[in-house]
């Protein structure tokens, strides 16, 4: 029985969609001023396997993920770089998604952009003003009351008699805390008609008219980073509420934060680190794994030897199936006639334990790692009809998790294709090899002295270990 944990109720809750067999999930997509950092990666792997997961159980899952795609920093941007608005956000899309397939992120079903949907949005307006949840300020922008909507801050358990005025020099609104639904924009700008004038929509308001125009007042899954809890998430509540007062969400999930030399990382402390830089280095897997080790809920510190470690971790897993039968598949195995293996009814038992868990990753790998090991016991006593056995489902486990999707002899290659080679990467490999040839891995074993042999570097087995030395 899956449990999710509730930002809104603070508890894990039993999930229950609210059409049998079907899931609607929303997740905030990004503001394409900027190439995706690893904040962006975290997040959207996390939802990704829990719509894998979600799948995996039966469930038909439609999934939108939206584009913010006119924003006060892309016009900054745009207007530094002396381009077009369009130019600007059409790149970072096509770089967003670059980056997506090569982290073998699922695609949304739906993935709208704001500016295809202005319309959707000056409607939803016109009816918060027409009842007296929005009003025209003095400055001409269209801004959300709060005193309107009386839960305000169920979400964050935010108490509006302590949240201070951040900008006391404006006296524009009615209330501090108001938030903007309609930006006031000049003809040289970018903006569209409405009723209010030329300008253009704020932040919040997108998100609600989406996701009510694909799921209307009510779908089972909102999701993002935990600091899109406020104000985002709070302000998306409150004028969704006030457009549609059946407006529920089931289940609110949010991620937690990248921290950085024990600071969060954010581009205001000029610490965020783009996503492709650490794909340019490591492969989705390992990027994967690295980001799913901490529960999804809790802040995770990036450390390069972090990276490396889940870098091991995943090698370690494609070690263990290096030697499949690839002869064997799933029916033959299913055709033999021989009794289950009870071990892997009980690690599959424990893997889905895991995940109903409110998809707990960490102890959902160790699980793997678990069969990992027990398959090399069985290779070892040669029993490999059984190994295979739990190999299929050491892959099929894994790939919820979005891992072990590589053919185990390309992983090792693709992983060993280096272009030069110093002191340190042979000293790697070499210990890469007695690892192998521990395991009796012999062909992963020779393809690494072969590889090196064709760098004249020499290879000498002694009973006091392996020693290099150049041609």
């Amino acid at each position: 029985m899956l449990k999710i944990f509730n930002t809104l109720s603070k508890k894990k809750e039993i999930f229950k969609p609210i059409h049998n067999n079907e899931v609607k999930i929303y997740v905030c997509g990004v503001t394409t001023y900027d190439l995706c950092h690893i904040g962006h990666g975290r997040t959207f792997i996390i939802f990704d396997l829990i719509i894998r997961y979600l799948k995996y159980l039966g469930y038909k899952v439609q999934y939108i993920r939206n584009i913010t795609d006119i924003d006060d920093k892309i016009i900054d941007i745009a207007n530094k770089k002396n381009k077009s608005i369009k130019y600007i956000t059409n790149k970072m899309i096509s770089e967003m998604k670059l980056d997506f397939k090569n982290l073998n992120l699922l695609k949304p079903d739906i993935e709208p952009r704001v500016t295809n949907h202005i319309n959707e949005i000056i409607i939803i307006i016109k009816y918060l003003i027409k009842n007296n949840n929005a009003y025209i300020a003095k400055n001409g922008d269209v801004m959300f009351s709060i005193q309107s909507y009386l839960d305000y801050g169920q979400l964050s358990r935010q108490k509006l008699n302590k949240l201070k005025n951040k900008h006391k020099h404006i006296f524009f609104k009615k209330n501090h805390i108001d938030f903007v639904l309609w930006k006031t924009s000049t003809k040289k700008q970018i903006g569209w008609l409405s009723p209010w004038g030329y300008g253009r929509p704020g932040w919040h308001i997108e998100c609600s008219a989406m996701h009510h125009k694909y799921f209307g007042n009510c779908f089972d899954i909102h999701g993002g980073g935990n600091d899109l809890i406020f104000p985002h998430h709070e302000n998306e509540i409150a004028q969704s509420y006030c457009l549609d007062k059946s407006f529920h969400v089931n289940y609110w999930i949010h991620s937690g934060m990248i921290m950085i030399n024990n600071k969060k990382m954010s581009k205001s402390l000029h610490n965020s680190l783009k996503l492709r830089d650490i794909l340019s280095k490591y492969n989705n897997e390992i990027i994967r794994h690295f980001f799913a080790s901490t529960h999804y809920r809790s802040p995770i510190i990036y450390n390069e030897d972090f990276l490396k470690q889940s870098e091991s971790s995943i090698k370690r897993l494609y070690i263990s199936i290096y030697h499949i039968n690839n002869i064997l598949s799933h029916i033959d195995i299913n055709n033999q006639n021989y009794k289950k293996d009870e071990k892997n009814i009980f690690f599959e038992k424990m893997f889905y334990e895991a995940m109903n868990d409110d998809f707990n990753t960490p102890k959902a790998y160790s699980i793997l790692f678990n069969m990992s090991h027990q398959i090399n016991i069985l290779n070892n006593k040669k029993k490999f009809l059984y190994a295979n056995n739990l190999i299929l489902k050491l892959r099929d486990l894994g790939n919820i998790l979005g891992i072990l999707f590589y053919d185990p002899q390309k992983y090792f290659k693709n992983k060993l294709n280096l272009h030069y080679y110093n002191k340190l990467q042979i000293e790697k490999l070499i210990k890469i090899r007695n690892n192998a040839r521990k395991n009796k891995f012999w062909t992963e074993a020779d393809y690494i002295r072969d590889l090196l042999n064709n760098k004249n570097i020499l290879l000498e087995d002694s009973q006091f270990g392996t020693i290099w030395k150049k041609k």
